[in-house]
């Protein structure tokens, strides 16, 4: 199946190599004293327009369009809604103020109508996007209690500032298909900056996760169900990342999303709020109590004589006590205890055969 960008590459050859050769034959009216060849010159400017519209028809459509609609992804619905507003409210004034504006002499009746509209629907747009309270009555109106007042409620959705980390982890786009979230997401421009730093790294390691990191942002501003942002919004006087994450944080009453440990730590001393993927994770594994039996492959030996361990589908660590015979079986183990660690749930078990 053809894509867009080769599509956009035929047209773009057919539309500018007929230019061309409209161009071409235009030459010869215009020169007709230099007496160049017909077919050549014909040939040459049809050629010269094709690959010239082949070569940059994406980059005038296609590009264009994706940042739009990047750009539109990024907004809060409120703000979008004002923005229609906004354009509409002005079309209407120009329209009003061209009628006058035409009876103006000469070519003044026929330029300032368009002007003026123009800076109409600029002005309108203007203030209802950075004044979007002004329509708050609107909202109510047009979204019933019937309906999902998303307009309404977006102003009442505290943001969530996204850090390095959670970006490069890439479980964040999961955690966002399930509708946990649903305030709007936030990735300030020096988060952005510290990503494409990391891409740019020398050593191969950090560069990938850079890259992993920038397409995970990339995936979450097409598909993600709430709206995620980039804001220039900066902190005067902090130097560090982290310092800045909490600042802002602090300064737009936003929550953080990380797998931190140590911003987790300083987010909360300061008293912003802290979503920690890990521990998000860790909540939602398997709970299993003392004395529950479950199969288990064993794998690899343990820390302590003859011990073995063996994994979970959830990733959760289960230390075989006298499992060191079962390497690379599928054994019965009863549960002895479950351990809560900084890095996650662990759990002893010894097998089912020995407990009888």
């Amino acid at each position: 199946m053809l894509n867009a960008t080769f599509i956009t590459r035929i047209i773009g050859l057919l539309v500018f190599g007929s230019g061309g050769l409209t161009l071409g034959n235009q030459i010869l009216i215009w020169f007709p004293k230099l007496n160049l060849p017909q077919l050549p010159v014909l040939i040459i400017s049809g050629i010269l327009g094709a690959l010239i519209g082949f070569l940059s028809m994406p980059s005038l459509t296609i590009r264009p369009f994706m940042a739009i609609r990047s750009a539109i992804q990024q907004q809060p619905a409120h703000m979008l809604f004002s923005a229609i507003i906004g354009i509409f409210i002005g079309l209407i004034g120009g329209a009003v103020i061209s009628i006058p504006l035409s009876y103006l002499p000469g070519a003044l009746g026929q330029i300032t109508p368009i002007i003026a509209a123009i800076t109409l629907v600029y002005l309108g747009m203007t203030i209802t996007t950075t004044r979007a309270d002004l329509l708050q009555p609107l909202y109510g109106k047009i979204f019933t209690k019937e309906q999902p007042q998303e307009l309404v409620d977006a102003n009442c959705r505290p943001s969530v500032l996204l850090d390095t980390s959670v970006i490069i982890d890439g479980r964040i786009t999961d955690i966002c298909r399930t509708g946990f979230i649903q305030g709007e997401l936030v990735v300030p421009l020096f988060v952005l900056n510290e990503l494409q730093h990391v891409a740019d790294s020398s050593d191969t390691l950090r560069r990938n996760r850079g890259r992993r990191g920038l397409e995970i942002l990339r995936v979450l501003q097409e598909e993600s169900p709430v709206p995620v942002r980039i804001t220039e919004a900066a902190v005067e006087g902090v130097r560090e990342v982290d310092d800045k994450l909490v600042a802002l944080a602090r300064e737009m009453d936003a929550s953080i999303l990380t797998n931190d440990y140590n911003l987790n730590r300083v987010a909360g001393l300061q008293g912003v709020k802290v979503l920690n993927v890990n521990e998000l994770a860790n909540a939602v594994k398997t709970v299993l109590l003392p004395g529950e039996t479950f199969d288990i492959q064993v794998i690899q030996q343990g820390k302590e004589f003859n011990q073995g361990v063996g994994y979970l589908d959830d990733g959760t660590m289960v230390v075989v006590e006298e499992g060191q015979s079962y390497i690379g079986d599928i054994t019965t183990v009863t549960v002895s205890k479950v351990l809560q660690t900084a890095a996650g749930r662990m759990i002893f078990a010894r097998p089912l055969e020995n407990d009888v």
